[in-house]
């Protein structure tokens, strides 16, 4: 029977409605599509994408889809033709109940990227609703006695349709007591009432039946009806009457129980019980005003029962009766409207209408992260709603169309800084007082690469024993980048710098993982003190940040070099001839051992000592400087050839030793050489031997001369260097020539009781010459003694170049830190 009526209503509305159905306008950036009720599913409503300007691929690729503000789905959208179809069956007053415009808001929601658009679907009512009455039979109490005119309220039919589909008329049957009036109430409601229009004689007729029709004005037209039983009643020929014929009071909603609305009031002309007057509901009232309202029967006060509520019922619309106590009773009819009158008792509500998506923290200022809308069921200023983004958030809202917003960004985000944010969203009323309520929306911030990795050091110093095994772990560099992800994870790598003219990558290699240095080769001081290795962490972002780092890996000195023999000089043999003549006294000076250490600082401390001699009663070692002398005055009785076996010893661990054989020849008529430096002859010897006192005094001359200028050089660069315990004295360039080759380099060292002197020749990482001099606290006299560790030229090359270089050289002094072990 259902389907028979939508389909022939169809049948009749199909030619009037499927042009409205085509047709779409766009009313303030909105669509709106007008189509009847009950719909087949599957019906075309309108080209949705053509009406957005979409093409048939773009539904799919940009997500297109349908949000309904009711919570249910009433269409869908076709992806293969764009169009908007019935996705199940509508029905018009269940939606809209009573109103006259029925439209249903839909929100179109395009995701990528993110869009909203608004539309609107007009449903129009068809005929598929009878008129009906609350119930199929009616008692109508009619005393004899009342007077042609008289009238009595019937009950009204409902038809859930409007407009034309409504109740357009009512017939009653044919008579000859009664006649049908229409009434049409303020609200435009018609009643029927029924008028006597012939006086009744009960002991003729004592009851009558009539059928009361309600048609509607739709094509076909539906009727629906109900029986009345009139009873005609004898006597009490006076009703009571109403001071008015309808009443119509306000009151607000929320308002408590027992709170009084209403006072009826009613009179009846008759006297005793049929004077007597009672108020009841009508006959007919809905059981909605029976839940809200009650009538005192005696009094006629109409109070509330119920919880009054202007989102649900916005008004009320009831008769009311008021009867006598006469046999037969008397009644009478008067109408109630009650309004309600809104207060502002619903907060606002937030709806999101596409959950927030994560943003990137470089993203430009204005990027669309959610849309919503807010809603509030009061009417007027209490359902004006105002929006806002609390203090503190780096966004702000949009208004799209009317209640609808963006929620978008408003300043430039900083992951590292705030990874999330809980955006509090308040939405406030104008009612007074004002209602808000507040959402929670949660937006992530998506890391970029826009942070280098930071090492934890400015640079670093490694210490490295020289001869270290190859593959040894050295160091371990920390990076740290504060980016997410690959972007925060460094990779290290060398950098590609050369040391003399070899990869920095040749000599080590480093972890590309956790940053540990290691060495490639095995390290020897005496050729390489310090490497600089410059170490790169590179994050794995897109592009990748990357940062550098030096690191001063000092090579530390080994005890790993004998101290070598440089006099007296053994190339022609393994002894050394030295010839002393017979006369020599005590404390000549019969030659002095030279030796050299190619190590540095305590490993270079070179001691002497006599391991063996022909007469050890006759020659004694310094300590300190190698000089061999006699210790007694040479004897007839000493043998003419004495062999002493010296052992040269550093001050390293393990101690490295060497010995040297000096042969010595005693001779008569030798005359003492110029390299005692003492001036012990006696008067009689100066006079006899002027030349050699004259080689002596310029010896001594020189020698003094050369002291007192590396005096003034030592207290000077002391002063320069506060407290450093070396001086370099270093050549300047001179007219843009530059000559590695020529520098010199002159250090002091303490160390305890051992004072030295290092002359180095050459630039200062290949140390080609070195000399050494030696002062010595326990020596008489203040001797030098010059030394070349790190090179192969003999003693007399050594002073040759050192010559070579002093005439012509600007010196400049620099302070060095010497590394004591």
């Amino acid at each position: 029977m259902r389907n028979f009526k939508n389909n022939r209503a169809w049948s009749w509305w199909a030619p009037r409605i499927l042009p409205l159905v085509l047709w779409w306008n766009i009313t303030t950036g909105e669509i709106r599509y007008t189509i009847p009720e009950e719909l087949k599913e599957g019906s075309v409503v309108g080209n949705i994408a053509k009406d957005l300007g979409l093409g048939i691929p773009d539904i799919s690729q940009r997500q297109l889809r349908i949000a309904s503000d009711a919570g249910t789905q009433q269409f869908a959208v076709d992806f293969g033709k764009g169009e908007l179809v019935v996705s199940e069956r509508i029905d018009r007053e269940s939606l809209c109940g009573k109103s006259a415009s029925c439209l249903l808001p839909l929100q179109v929601v395009i995701e990528n990227p993110l869009e909203l658009h608004r539309a609107e679907v007009e449903i129009q009512d068809i005929n598929d609703n009878a008129p009906t009455f609350r119930t199929k039979e009616n008692v109508l109490k009619v005393a004899e006695s009342m007077a042609p005119g008289a009238s009595f309220p019937l009950e009204s039919a409902e038809d859930p349709d409007v407009g034309s589909n409504s109740v357009r008329s009512y017939s009653l049957n044919s008579n000859e007591h009664f006649k049908l009036n229409i009434k049409t109430l303020e609200n435009g409601r018609k009643v029927p009432e029924l008028v006597l229009q012939k006086s009744l004689d009960r002991e003729t007729q004592s009851a009558h039946e009539l059928v009361l029709s309600a048609l509607d004005g739709g094509s076909p037209v539906r009727s629906g009806t109900t029986l009345i039983n009139v009873l005609v009643q004898d006597i009490n020929d006076n009703a009571p009457k109403f001071d008015r014929a309808s009443y119509k009071v306000s009151v607000r909603e929320n308002t408590d129980k027992g709170f009084s609305v209403l006072d009826l009031r009613a009179t009846d002309a008759d006297e005793g019980p049929n004077g007597e007057v009672e108020y009841f509901f009508g006959a007919h009232t809905s059981d909605s005003v029976a839940r809200m309202l009650k009538v005192d029967p005696g009094t006629g006060e109409i109070t509330v029962v119920g919880q009054l509520d202007y989102e649900v019922t916005k008004s009320y619309t009831f008769d009311v009766s008021a009867k006598d106590k006469g046999v037969p009773e008397l009644a009478g009819h008067a109408s109630v409207q009650i309004d309600v009158l809104d207060e502002n008792d619903n907060a606002p509500e937030i709806v999101l209408t596409s959950a927030p998506r994560p943003v990137n923290e470089n993203a430009a200022v204005g990027t669309v992260v959610a849309l919503l809308n807010v809603k509030d069921s009061d009417s007027g200023d209490n359902g004006k709603v105002v929006l806002s983004v609390a203090r503190g958030f780096p966004f702000q809202l949009k208004s799209s169309f009317q209640n609808h917003y963006s929620l978008v960004t408003d300043a430039l985000l900083d992951r590292e800084k705030t990874s999330e944010y809980n955006v509090e969203i308040t939405a406030t009323d104008s009612g007074s007082p004002a209602l808000k309520s507040t959402k929670i929306i949660n937006v992530r911030i998506l890391d970029v690469n826009d942070n280098p990795p930071v090492f934890s050091q400015a640079s670093y110093n490694v210490n490295v024993q020289e001869n270290n095994p190859a593959g040894t772990s050295l160091f371990s560099v920390t990076a740290t980048d504060n980016d997410q992800g690959k972007n925060g994870a460094p990779v290290y790598s060398l950098v590609d710098t050369r040391f003399r003219d070899v990869p920095t990558s040749s000599y080590f290699y480093i972890n590309a993982e956790n940053g540990t240095l290691y060495s490639m080769n095995s390290f020897d001081y005496e050729k390489t003190k310090l490497f600089q290795v410059v170490v790169q962490a590179t994050d794995q972002g897109s592009p990748p940040l990357s940062s550098n780092v030096t690191v001063h890996v000092f090579i530390l000195d080994q005890n790993d070099n004998v101290p070598a023999v440089i006099y007296p000089s053994t190339l022609m043999g393994s002894v050394s001839h030295q010839r002393m003549p017979r006369s020599a006294k005590a404390g000549h000076l019969v030659t002095k051992v030279t030796a050299v250490d190619a190590d540095s600082g305590h490993n270079a401390y070179i001691s002497y000592r006599l391991a063996d001699a022909t007469d050890s009663s006759l020659f004694s070692v310094n300590l300190y400087t190698g000089e061999v002398r006699t210790k007694r005055s040479v004897s007839e009785q000493d043998d003419s050839s004495q062999r002493l076996i010296l052992e040269i010893k550093d001050n390293g661990e393990p101690v490295q030793s060497t010995t040297v054989t000096v042969e010595i020849l005693l001779e008569e008529g030798l005359h003492e050489p110029v390299s005692d430096f003492r001036p012990k002859s006696s008067e009689a010897e100066r006079k006899s031997t002027k030349l050699t006192f004259y080689l002596i005094i310029s010896l001594a001359a020189v020698s003094v001369l050369s002291l007192l200028t590396f005096l003034i050089l030592l207290i000077k660069c002391a002063r320069n260097s506060r407290g450093s315990s070396s001086c370099c004295i270093r050549r300047g360039d001179s007219d843009g020539y530059k000559n590695p080759n020529r520098n010199l380099q002159i250090q002091l060292n303490t160390d305890g009781p051992i004072k030295y002197v290092e002359v180095l020749g050459g630039d200062m990482m290949s140390q080609s010459q070195s000399f050494g001099s030696y002062l010595s606290p326990m020596s008489e006299f203040s001797d030098f003694t010059l030394v070349k560790p790190c090179s192969t030229l003999d003693f007399k090359e050594s002073l040759s170049v050192l010559d070579a270089s002093l005439p012509d050289s600007a010196w400049t002094f620099e302070s060095q830190q010497s590394h004591t072990k």
